[in-house]
């Protein structure tokens, strides 16, 4: 077995690589960009190296660069992961050049499986069943329209390299061939650099069935059952599953036995998937199904099969890639249990799944699992870590098994409903909806059912009363109730202790909300304004503070949770407006209650504009005051001392 590995990727699933090497004895080698300087996957690694700038292509896929990390700092073997150089042959033929091992299948097989319209000839050839379509070398509009009508509209487009649904298209009407062949070309070529298509005939109600299959050098080859991945926008998955609902054993008997006939026929060594298309119009049938692609790498829904087969694949990959035989044959690999994974992503679902970036002021996701079902978290972030425009905007993998789907669907739900992320758009509240959707719920998916329900699956309704003044009140800095209802404790607890501001306002989207609060007789009132409203101003009475309902303060905003929704609130920032009003005046008074925490000046101290001077903490956040004009100190708030609204923390000289 090696003794030292380098994970040649980032984010989740380099952690998730380096968590069983750790557990192996092996040592690992983390590579990063400047990006990630201070990433997860970088810190849990033995060592790390950097690889180069932020950009992609100036880091991660700089084949060169990794090599020479892995030589260097005494790596015996390259681990890909999955994305950037994973399913690259020329990368592995590199590695190999240098003397390493590459924890993955041999360049051959990745060519073989590379472009999909040879390796669908290849799988005809081998008996494995194939979309009706052309995948063959001419490339001219006059040959594609021609075949489009030999197979029967509607047609799919496809682009012969990549994958993710790039240069991918679907047709209705021989009208419209011709504009839809250009779009996919365009697209192919910008994401590929290949702009050749194939055509196939498309599936009415199609469904993702893929079969994860795993060889060695010995010619062993077995199937870990298969995973649906049929919830789909942008032709992109977003929960998978495995098994498949409504899976017959005739159908994964012959589903599975053409996944190992596809592997043997590539001499396939190492964790792969074989991925098919499935006509679900007359349920699932041993006669419906096709090979698309085969992903010669390990897949991000990996984890759904580890938890139904109890097998560990990434020590899998090690085991192989060091010259192992497979650890367990075909009749030994059993079935137990149902498993779902939901992708967490930095994403704006209602503006069309639009990524997001931002930094995560607030994460937290669940620990512990329903009754009878078990929990998984895959991530590559901690809360502070920021999304970058650079990478996938992916937070994290929630991963859910039970003995059964309900069981394990309602844990997914469960555990949808206990995440909480603040400071970037999320699509938590998407993948609660999805999971809660009755067709989902009873298996009935296809990879159109995102796209037929889209606009309800990605409406939230508006913050009601109770969401409002949990925000109002959070930005009031209030916690907790006066000791008692009596009034010389609730008037003491309101003036000095809590010191909440009579208003507060918010902002949410393009909504102005002014809050009236106070404290009477043990409760918190909260009047708010008709802006939320369609009538009168409401009053919303609460017997707790901003605890009452989970929710997390960052820079500028308040997030408040309901679950699997969230609705975050801009909060103004009053010491910005503290500092325009003290422009050119002898004080800067405190905006609000809070503690001086840092004293940064003196007095006698001649100080320049914009200047730190000291730093109050309020709202369970620091706020740095600086210097509004040049000036000389006369007077400086003590360091320690709790301060109300209005009082004077800053005195200047008077200079004539």
């Amino acid at each position: 077995m090696f003794e030292k590995i380098l994970v040649a990727n980032r984010g989740e699933i380099a952690c998730r690589i380096i968590r069983t090497a750790r557990r192996m004895g092996i040592a690992t080698v983390a590579v990063y960009s400047d990006a990630d300087a201070h990433a997860l996957h970088v810190e849990m690694a033995d060592e790390a190296v950097r690889i180069g700038a932020a950009p992609v292509g100036e880091s991660y896929l700089v084949a060169e660069n990794i090599i020479e990390a892995a030589r260097i700092r005494g790596a015996e073997a390259i681990h890909p992961g999955y994305g950037f150089l994973s399913e690259n042959p020329d990368f592995v033929d590199k590695v190999v050049a240098a003397g390493l091992t590459f924890i993955g299948p041999s360049a051959a097989s990745i060519r073989a499986m590379g472009l999909k319209d040879a390796a669908k000839r290849l799988m005809e050839k081998a008996g494995v069943p194939v979309v009706p379509g052309y995948h063959g070398e001419a490339q001219e509009i006059v040959v594609l329209a021609s075949k489009a009508r030999e197979i029967g509209y509607p047609v799919l487009i496809k682009a012969r390299a990549g994958g993710g649904g790039k240069g991918m298209r679907r047709v209705d009407n021989p009208d419209d061939f011709a504009e839809a062949l250009s779009g996919a070309r365009r697209e192919a070529k910008a994401a590929f650099g290949d702009d050749r298509v194939l055509v196939e005939k498309y599936v009415e109600k199609p469904r993702h069935i893929e079969v994860q299959v795993f060889g060695d050098d010995f010619g062993n080859v077995v199937h870990l059952y298969e995973r649906d991945c049929s919830a789909q926008r942008r032709h992109q998955k977003v929960i998978e599953e495995a098994p498949a609902p409504g899976m017959t054993a005739e159908m994964r008997a012959a589903m599975t036995e053409a996944a190992v006939t596809a592997a043997q026929a590539i001499a396939y060594s190492g964790a792969g998937t074989i991925e098919f298309i499935v006509d679900a119009s007359e349920g699932l049938r041993p006669d419906r199904f096709w090979f698309m692609e085969m992903n010669t790498r390990l897949q991000v829904e990996h984890p759904v099969t580890e938890m139904v087969t109890g097998l560990d694949l990434v020590e899998w990959q090690l085991r192989v890639a060091a010259g192992q035989r497979l650890p367990l044959k075909q009749d030994e690999i059993t079935l137990n249990g149902h498993a779902f994974e939901a992708r967490l992503y930095a994403e704006d679902a209602a503006k069309g799944f639009l990524p997001a970036t931002g930094t995560l002021y607030h994460l937290r996701f669940p620990i512990a699992a329903p009754a009878g079902a078990e929990i998984r978290v895959e991530t590559g972030v901690r809360e502070g870590d920021a999304i970058s425009p650079y990478y996938d905007p992916m937070i994290a993998k929630l991963v859910a098994h039970g003995p059964d789907r309900a069981t394990a669907l309602a844990a997914l739900s469960s555990m949808l409903a206990q995440t909480e992320v603040a400071g970037s758009t999320v699509n938590t509240a998407f993948l609660a909806a999805l999971a809660a959707d009755a067709d989902f719920a009873t298996g009935d998916v296809d990879t159109g059912l995102i796209g037929r329900k889209q606009e309800a699956l990605t409406t939230v309704p508006p913050p009601g009363a109770e969401i409002v003044a949990a925000a109002a009140l959070a930005a009031s800095g209030a916690e907790d109730l006066p000791a008692s209802n009596d009034p010389w404790s609730a008037v003491t607890g309101y003036a000095h202790f809590h010191a909440v501001p009579k208003t507060v306002k918010l902002k949410f989207g393009e909504e102005d909300i002014a809050a009236g609060i106070s404290v009477k007789d043990g409760r918190y009132g909260v009047d708010l304004s008709p802006a939320m409203n369609t009538g009168a101003p409401t009053r919303h009475h609460t017997g707790a503070g901003a605890g009452h309902l989970p929710l997390a303060r960052w820079p500028g905003h308040v997030t408040v949770f309901d679950g699997a929704v969230s609705y975050t609130f801009a909060v103004p920032d009053p010491l910005a407006s503290a500092d325009e009003a003290g422009a050119g005046t002898g004080s800067l008074r405190a905006p609000m209650p809070g503690l001086v925490k840092v004293v940064r000046a003196a007095a006698g101290e001649r100080v320049a504009k914009g200047q730190p001077l000291l730093i109050l903490e309020a709202m369970k956040m620091e706020h740095t005051i600086a210097a509004p004009h040049d000036g000389t100190i006369a007077e400086i708030a003590t360091e320690g001392a709790q301060v109300s609204d209005g009082t004077v923390l800053v005195r200047f000289a008077e200079e004539g």
